[in-house]
C-alpha cells in the first residue's frame, strides 16, 4: 500500500470510533475550525506588530479597501431619496414621524423618526433592529428615551422586517420564505452567485438613513450615532467601519471573536454576517471595531449570549490596545450585563449615557422612563402593513437579478477550481493520513466518509461503478462491475433547516466553510476525487472504466469532478439545475447552499461544465426519468 494511504494505529482506532458514531458533521466542523485557526493566529501576530498610529491607520485603509472589495463594493446611485411622511404621533415629551424613503430607485425603506420636544437641530442615532418580524416597532422603548434625552432617533425596517417583506405572499399576507433570517439567507445565495455579498444592501439602507437625516434642518448632521443589536449589531459594525459620518457607534450582541464563535455549536450565524473568505483574508470581528478608531465605540455584550462573551472580552482587549495607538483608549467601552442574547433592557441607561456623552458631551446621568408599547400598526407608514402590496416597489431578488444581467464571464478559459475552493488534484499524491479504514474513506485528516462495497460474482479487473448517495439501482449488484456506494461531506443532514427552511440542512456548515474560502460543493468535489484515487488503486478495478452516478446536490459536485478528473470516463447525473443563472432568476429556490459558489457567475455556469466534460462522458437525466437507470451505468 502506498505510504500516503497508510494510517497509524492510533488514527485507525480513532477513525473507527468516529465512524461508529457517525459524527461526520462534527468532524467537518472541527476540520473547518482547524483550517481557520492558522489564519486567526497569523492575524493576531499582525495586530501585535502594529506599534504606531501611522501603522494603525495604514491597517485601517488596507482592511477597509479589502472588505469593500469582498462585498462587491457599495451601491452607487444619484437617485433621490424621495422621502415622504404619513403623519406624526404626539407623545409625552417626544413625537414620532412615520416616513418612507428610497435607498435605491423604487426600493422603499419604512422608518419612524423620534424627535425631542423643541426645534433642534438635534443629534441623532440610526437604530437598526435585529432579526425580528416587528422590525422598527421593537425599537420604540429605547428610541423614545433617546428623544427624552434630547437625541433624535430613526428606527427603520431592515429588509425582511416590519413593512419590508421581500418575499411577500399575497395569498397569505405573510412571507413565502419564513422569518427574517430565512429571507436574508434566500437573498444571500443569489447575491453570492453574482459576486456580491448581501451585506452591501443592508449597509446601504443604513447609509441612506444618514442621508435622509442630513436633509432635515432639525437634525445636526455632524452628530450622528449608530446602534443595533444582533443582526442590527452587525449592520451597525459595518456602517461605522465604512461611513465616517458615524460619530459614535454601539454594536450589541454581535461582537465576539471567531476563535470562540467557531467553537460554539452553530459557528457562523447568518448570511449577512458571513462574508466569504473573511477569515482566510486575515480578518476577525475585532477589525470592525478597529476600523472605527478613534471614534467613540461601545461593545455591548450579555453574559449568556450565543455570540460568546469570552470572545467579546478578547476583542475588547485587543481593540483597546488598537485604540491606544490613537491616544483614544478611553473612547472604547465594553458595556456588559447578565442574560441571554438580546437582553438589553437592563443596559438601556448605560447605552443612553454612552451616546449622551459621545453626541452631546454631557456626563450627566440620562433620564430613563418605562415607555408603553405602541400597537405596531400605529407605527406603520403603509395602509396595508407591507410595502409589497401598498407601494409596489422593487424587491431585493429583482435588484440582484438586474445585477446578474450585467455579469458576462469569459468562459473560454473558465477556472472551475478556485471559486469553489477545490483542493484535490487528480493524479497528485493524496493528503497525509488519507485512505481506507475498512470500507470508510478518510478523505482528509479526521474527516471520514462511509462507503460500502457491493459484492458481485465476477472476478478479475472490472469497470468501476461508484454510486454517490443512498440510491442503488436495481440489478447493479448482479452486474459484472465493481460497485461501491459512497458518502460525501457532510452526512447526516443537520437542523439548520429549522432556522432557514428553504436553505436546507447544510446551511450553517456552508457559511462556516465560506469564511475560510471553501464551499460545501468544493469539499464534495475533493471527496469524489479522493474516492477515485482510492478505488482506482484497488486490484479488482480497471481504472480505464470509471462510471459515477449522483443526483441533486451530489450531481452538481460530480459535474465539477468530471470536468476536472479525466479518469472519470462516464458521469451519470440526475436532477440538477440547468444553470446557476436560473437560481438567481427564480426568487424562491431550495437547498442552494449545497451547490453555491460565491461569485461563480463571474467565472462559469453549469452549462460550461457540461461542455468541458464532453458529450461522450456525460448522461444528464431529469428527475424521475421513465427509463431504467441500470443501462446508463453498465453500458
Amino acid at each position: 500500500m502506498p505510504a500516503t494511504l497508510r494510517l497509524s494505529a492510533a488514527l485507525l482506532a480513532a477513525a473507527c470510533a468516529s465512524a461508529a458514531d457517525n459524527d461526520a458533521r462534527d468532524q467537518l466542523a472541527r476540520r473547518l475550525t482547524s483550517l481557520a485557526m492558522p489564519h486567526l493566529t497569523e492575524r493576531a501576530r499582525t495586530i501585535l506588530g502594529i506599534q504606531s498610529r501611522a501603522a494603525a491607520e495604514k491597517r485601517q485603509q488596507q482592511v477597509r479597501a479589502k472588505l469593500l472589495s469582498m462585498i462587491g463594493g457599495l451601491p452607487t446611485t444619484n437617485a433621490p431619496l424621495n422621502p415622504r411622511s404619513n403623519g406624526t404621533l404626539q407623545r409625552d415629551g417626544f413625537r414620532i414621524e412615520k416616513i418612507v424613503f428610497e435607498s435605491l430607485p423604487n426600493f422603499f425603506v419604512t422608518a419612524n423618526v423620534y424627535l425631542p420636544s423643541g426645534v433642534g437641530p438635534f443629534p441623532a442615532v440610526v437604530m437598526t433592529p435585529g432579526h425580528s418580524a416587528a422590525g422598527k416597532a421593537g425599537e420604540l422603548p429605547l428610541a423614545a428615551n433617546f428623544a427624552l434625552n434630547g437625541i433624535a432617533a430613526i428606527a427603520y425596517d431592515p429588509m425582511s422586517e416590519g413593512e419590508r417583506l421581500q418575499y411577500f405572499d399575497a395569498a397569505t399576507g405573510k412571507s413565502a420564505v419564513g422569518g427574517p433570517t430565512g429571507e436574508h439567507s434566500q437573498a444571500s445565495i443569489a447575491a453570492n452567485l453574482v459576486g456580491e455579498h448581501i451585506s452591501r444592501y443592508f449597509i446601504w439602507d443604513a447609509m441612506r438613513a444618514i442621508d435622509y437625516l442630513s436633509t432635515r434642518t432639525d437634525i445636526d448632521a455632524h452628530r450622528i450615532g449608530a446602534l443595533g443589536c444582533s443582526g442590527g449589531g452587525a449592520v451597525t459594525a459595518y456602517l461605522a467601519a465604512f461611513d465616517p459620518r458615524v460619530t459614535a457607534a454601539a454594536s450589541a450582541c454581535y461582537i465576539t471573536a471567531f476563535q470562540d464563535l467557531l467553537a460554539a455549536p452553530t459557528g457562523a450565524q447568518e448570511a449577512e454576517q458571513t462574508i466569504p473568505g473573511f477569515i482566510s483574508a486575515g480578518f476577525d470581528l475585532a477589525d470592525w471595531v478597529e476600523l472605527a478608531a478613534p471614534r467613540p465605540y461601545a461593545i455591548v455584550s450579555t453574559t449568556e449570549d450565543m455570540f460568546p462573551y469570552a470572545g467579546a472580552q478578547r476583542t475588547y482587549e485587543e481593540a483597546r490596545r488598537f485604540y491606544a495607538l490613537f491616544g483614544a483608549e478611553d473612547q472604547l467601552q465594553w458595556i456588559t450585563g447578565p442574560g441571554p442574547h438580546g437582553a438589553l433592557t437592563p443596559l438601556h441607561p448605560r447605552i443612553l449615557a454612552f451616546f449622551k456623552q459621545a453626541l452631546t458631551g454631557s456626563t450627566a446621568a440620562p433620564a430613563y422612563r418605562q415607555i408603553a408599547a405602541e400597537k405596531p400598526t400605529d407605527l406603520e407608514f403603509t395602509s396595508t402593513g407591507q410595502v409589497a402590496n401598498s407601494l409596489h416597489g422593487e424587491t431585493i431578488a429583482g435588484i440582484i437579478a438586474g445585477v446578474m444581467a450585467k455579469v458576462h464571464p469569459a468562459r473560454a478559459d473558465a477556472d472551475f477550481r478556485t471559486p469553489a475552493g477545490i483542493q484535490a488534484k487528480p493524479g497528485k499524491p493524496a493528503p497525509v493520513n488519507t485512505g481506507f479504514v475498512g470500507e470508510t474513506l478518510n478523505s482528509e485528516d479526521g474527516v471520514l466518509l462511509p462507503g460500502r462495497h457491493i459484492a458481485t460474482q465476477a472476478t478479475g479487473r472490472r469497470p468501476l461503478v461508484l454510486i454517490l448517495g443512498d440510491d442503488l439501482p436495481d440489478g447493479l449488484a448482479q452486474s459484472d462491475r465493481v460497485v461501491w456506494q459512497a458518502s460525501l461531506r457532510p452526512a447526516p443532514p443537520g437542523i439548520e433547516s429549522a432556522k432557514s427552511p428553504l436553505q436546507g440542512a447544510f446551511y450553517l456548515l456552508g457559511l462556516r466553510a465560506e469564511l475560510i474560502g471553501r464551499t460545501l460543493l468544493g469539499m464534495r468535489v475533493d471527496d469524489i476525487i479522493h474516492w477515485v484515487d482510492a478505488l482506482a488503486a484497488k486490484p479488482e478495478v480497471d481504472p480505464r472504466f470509471i462510471t459515477i452516478y449522483a443526483r441533486g446536490a451530489y450531481g452538481v459536485a460530480l459535474l465539477h469532478a468530471a470536468a476536472l478528473d479525466k479518469r472519470i470516463t462516464h458521469a451519470v447525473v440526475e436532477d440538477v439545475p440547468r444553470s446557476y443563472r436560473e437560481i438567481v432568476e427564480q426568487p424562491l429556490h431550495r437547498n442552494a447552499p449545497e451547490i453555491s459558489v460565491p461569485g461563480v457567475l463571474q467565472h462559469y455556469d453549469l452549462p460550461d461544465l457540461v461542455r468541458a466534460i464532453g458529450p461522450k462522458r456525460l448522461t444528464l437525466l431529469e428527475l424521475n426519468h421513465p427509463e431504467p437507470l441500470l443501462p446508463h451505468l453498465t453500458r
